[in-house]
Parts: C-alpha cells; structure tokens; sequence
C-alpha cells in the first residue's frame, strides 16, 4: 500500500484528474454499448394509432411492467419482439384497439332498462357508423376513415319515403384508384337499408371530390373506361405469356390497343315474305232457284187444282245458280330487336417486340443474332391466335425484331435450399446485427485510437528529463562520477528539478515586469540601447 500511495503522489494532480476521467468516460462507454447490446430488440406492435387507442395501451403495457417506446407522435407503439404475438392477443380480448371509432361493442355494456328508444336509435347509428369506418380502413391505401349517415325517417301520413345519405372522408396514402372508390360507396350503400350507391359521396383528406353523392350521378364512364383497361390488360398478358414462353423471359415487349364503341343501339326491324302464304280462313257460299210457266198462260180454277189435267202442256223452266267463296290468307312476317350493349370491340391493333439470339462464339463472348422471317411469322400467327384476330374487324398484329437496349435478360438467381435456405434471415436480424458490428467498431476505436494513447502518456517518462542530464536549481554543475560521466539523476528528482526551475522562471519575469512599471523611462533607454548595439 506504501508502495502504491508514493506511485501515486508521484504521479501528480494533473495525471491522477486525467486518469480519473478517462477511467469514468471508458465505464460510461461500454456501460452504454452493454446495455444497447442486452436491451430487448423492439418491434412494432401497432401502428396507425388514434389517441384514445393510444392512451389504453399505453395504461395496460405500464400495468403489465412491459418495456415501450413510442413513436410518431404515439401513432406506434414499438414492445420487445419476443412478447409482441402475446401482447397482441392480449390486448384483442380487451378489445384494444378500437379502431379509433365506437362499433357494436357500445351495446356490451349498455343498461337497456334505463335508455330510451332515442338513445338506443342514436348508438345504433354510431356503431354502424364506427363499423364502416373500420371495414374500409382494411383496404389497401386507406389510412384513417371517417363515416357520416343520414338515416330519415318516414313522416306520419306521407306517401313519400326520404332516401338515406352518406358521406365519407378518407385520409389515403397515395392515391385512390376509380375502382376502389366504386368499391366503397358499393360496400356501404350494401350495409344501409335503402341506400344507392349514388347517394353516397367520398372525400380526400385534401378536400378533393372522389365522389359525387347527388342523386343523378352516373358511373357509365368510369364503367366504360375500366373495362377497356381491364380488356387490354388481360390481352396483354395473354401475349406477352405465349411470346415469353417461346423467345425467353423478358426478351418480349407487347403494346395492345382496343378500339371500343360505347354507343348503345336498340334497332327494331320488320321482314314479310310474300311467297310464304299461309290460309287463315275460308268460307264458301252457293245459290239455286227454279220457275215453271204454263202453255197458254192462263189462270184457271181447273188448273190450279190438283191432278187437273190442263189442256196445255208445261213451257221450259227458268233456272239460276250463285255460287260464292271467300279464303283469307297470312303473310309471313318477321320481327327482329336488336340490342347492342356499350363495350362493343370495334378493333384490335397488337405491337409485339421481340429481342434476339445471344450465342457464343469462340472466343466466349456473346454475339447478337437476329430471328429469321419464319420465326416471326410463327410468333405472328401465335399473336393472332390469341386475340381472335377478325380481318374484316380491321384487326392488326406487328411483329418486329430489334436488339434490346439492356442486353439479354439475367437468369434468375436460384435461393439455396438444403441447410443454407434455413439461414433465412429477416430485415430485423441484418439490422441488429449491423447495429452491433458498428458498436464493436466503436469499441474498438476508442480502445486504440483514445484510451491507448492517454495511458501511454500518463505513464510514460517525462521527455525532457531523456537524453540531457538537468543543472541543479541553485546553477552548480551536475555531480560527476569517478569514470567522468556524470551520475544519473532519479526520475522523480528530475520531475522535481523541472518544477523549481518553472518557478524560478515565472519569478523572475514577475519581477521584471514590476521594474518596467515602475521605472518605464529606464526600461524605454535600455531597450533604445540594445537595439543600437550590433548583433
């Protein structure tokens, strides 16, 4: 201990100080590096947090004693990742969270016996409401909703009935396609008892109109323009499949353009046939009549009688016929309604561009080689095959070979299977390790460029005192020994040498400089003087 107290106080107040503060910053280092390293790695528990989600969950994780952070303005919540799974569950029975919006859980916990028909009918509209909000905040680009329904109802002794509304304001990220708008105003007229899709109107967190919610909105447009899209889209895909498969994959570039009419045509015609007569009716109609005239034309009793034999004989008869016959015929007619929806392919016009052939040659480089004609005529006629080409339709197919800017397609590279594919690791774990090897590297740097150089200067030897043999304090010259060499002086008498001489030094210009205040005339002659004097 001795021992260890005289290294010390030979060591001076400057080396301890300095020693010491090296010594806390060095503990504080790796202090800091030891707990980043054994801290729990943090994931994401949720995100998209409102306030009052927030808040429950905030209140539940300090009650369970579960570390957190929170980020983002409390929008997420980051727990260690070995208890997230559990948390989650967790806090699904408790019902967190909520989804910022009250649903059908607000009839849990209600008192029946105590609430009217008004408040029942008022929490009904706010749990269909917080329910919609939440079904449309699980589409995709859709961050937050918020969803407003007008529910009238029917007044006493009126004919009419009021048709519900809606209004939705959305905040999305990015943009919304027409087809997801058309898909939530469809989505929520569904879920309300009597409202049209075309009573419904969105909105943009930006104020900007994605849809109109008047009555007579149409979406015949919208309609019209996505099933062209979609048509193109499925024929494009349908070519540029059967074209990859024979030129390779990503050797193929196919453009596709259908021409669609919109126009709705109704066309009523009527067609006779003459020549195909039919008998609807017939009706015939015969008539006959007789009169006998007598010899002399006279007019007697005995004539009349009969059995009478007149005196003259009977004169020839007076006979008429009639006969009448009438046939109603039908002709042959056809009626013919033709109705032809709007969406009508007018035309077809295809664009298909192929790359060529990459061979080796024999220095191993490879060479570009163009496709021949028969080629393409075949890929032509499998192009044509595939879209129902019509030429009377005015249906056009192009093929064309040209060299590709970015060379020949790459060969995807194939994952290791076997034991390497189970070293699968995710974005998290190159992370946390990224994140250590950099601690490391700290670490080490501090060691070597910071801690190494001050230990060597606290104990290394002072430099002044190595290679020169230091005059006693009082200006006599050093002790000599009895071979000539002077006798080595021990370290700590240097060091003690050197102090003294400092002082003796700062005295002296002290004193000088008093001298000078007191006498400046003086001092101003005798610097006159020695600058007269040559060098």
């Amino acid at each position: 201990m001795q021992g260890l107290l005289n290294f010390l106080k030979g060591l001076g107040a400057a080396r301890l100080t300095a020693m010491v503060a090296v010594t806390a910053a060095l503990i504080g280092f790796f202090a800091f590096i030891i707990l980043r390293v054994t801290a729990p790695q943090m994931t994401t528990l949720f995100t998209d947090l409102s306030v009052e989600d927030s808040s429950g969950i905030i209140k539940d994780l300090e009650r369970q004693g579960i570390p957190f952070e929170i980020r983002n303005e409390g929008a997420i919540i980051m727990v260690p990742k070995d208890k997230v799974t559990r948390l989650r569950m967790k806090l699904a029975e408790a019902g967190l969270p909520k989804g910022g919006g009250v649903g059908y859980e607000i009839f849990d916990k209600s008192e029946a016996l105590g609430s009217t028909s008004f408040v029942q009918n008022i929490n009904h509209l706010r749990a269909l409401e917080g329910e919609l909000a939440r079904t449309i905040r699980a589409i995709d680009r859709i961050q937050a909703a918020r969803v407003h329904l007008v529910l009238p109802e029917r007044p006493l002794f009126s004919r009419e009935v009021p048709e519900p509304s809606a209004s939705i304001v959305l905040r999305v990220r990015g943009a919304l396609e027409p087809q997801q708008v058309r898909a939530i105003r469809h989505l929520v007229s569904s879920a309300v008892n009597g409202l049209k899709p075309q009573r419904v109107s969105i909105v943009d967190e930006a104020g900007q109109l994605l849809a109109d919610g008047s009555a007579g909105d149409s979406l015949e447009g919208v309609t019209g323009d996505e099933r062209r899209a979609a048509f193109e889209k499925r024929m494009r895909n349908q070519v540029e499949a059967i074209v990859s498969s024979v030129v390779g994959n990503g050797r193929a570039r196919v453009q596709l353009t259908a021409d669609f009419d919109y126009n709705k045509i109704t066309q009523t015609s009527d067609k006779f046939d003459p020549e195909g007569r039919v008998l609807r009716s017939s009706q015939s109609r015969e008539e006959s009549a007789q009169t006998l005239n007598p010899t002399d034309g006279q007019v007697t009793v005995n004539n009349e009688l009969p059995g009478a034999q007149g005196g003259g004989t009977a004169t020839a008869r007076d006979q008429s016929k009639k006969s009448e016959e009438t046939n109603n015929y039908e002709i042959s007619r056809v009626t013919k309604t033709e109705v032809t929806e709007v969406g009508r392919v007018n035309r077809i016009s295809v664009a298909v561009l192929v790359d060529g052939i990459y061979a080796k040659n024999d220095k191993g480089e490879l060479v570009y080689q163009a496709r021949g004609k028969e080629e393409l005529d075949r890929i032509a006629a499998l192009v044509r095959s595939a879209i129902g080409f019509d030429q009377k339709r005015g249906d056009q197919v192009e093929v064309v070979n040209l060299r590709f800017a970015e060379g020949p397609a790459v060969a995807p590279i194939n994952e290791p299977a076997g034991f390497m594919g189970m070293l699968k690791f995710t974005k998290d774990d190159v992370m946390y390790v990224i994140e250590l090897g950099v601690m490391m590297l700290l670490g080490l740097l501090v060691i070597f460029m910071v801690v190494r150089p001050l230990v060597r200067r606290i104990l290394a030897a002072d430099p002044q005192g190595q290679g020169a043999t230091p005059a006693l304090t009082d200006g006599s010259a050093p002790a000599i020994g009895a071979d000539g060499q002077p006798l080595a002086v021990p370290q700590q008498s240097m060091v003690d040498i050197a102090q003294v001489q400092g002082q003796v030094h700062a005295q002296t210009v002290h004193r000088v400089g008093e001298l000078a205040e007191r006498n400046p005339n003086e001092t101003v002659a005798i610097i006159r003087q020695w600058l007269q004097e040559p060098a």
